[in-house]
């Protein structure tokens, strides 16, 4: 999903007020590094990930997706 330069500013001003305040959680099946894709100003992709990541603590839980491998699954199954 592309977010529109507008949308991701206002993301970027929630997550700087919410800094030090709150916690954030995020659930992504993109590295950082594809982020991008969603991000498409590099400048402001690079702030969010830094805000997200200072102090953060990162799970990786794997690249498969659990959801995607079981929907091509049963559509694989249905033809």
């Amino acid at each position: 999903m592309e977010l529109d330069k507008r949308s991701a500013d206002l993301l970027f001003q929630v997550l700087t007020e919410r800094e030090e305040t709150a916690s954030v959680a995020i659930a992504s099946n993109d590295s950082f590094g594809g982020w991008t894709k969603t991000f498409t100003d590099p400048r402001l992709c690079s702030a969010i990930v830094d805000r997200l990541a200072f102090n953060a603590t990162i799970i990786e839980t794997g690249t498969d997706s659990y959801r995607l491998a079981h929907s091509r699954a049963q559509r694989a199954g249905q033809h």
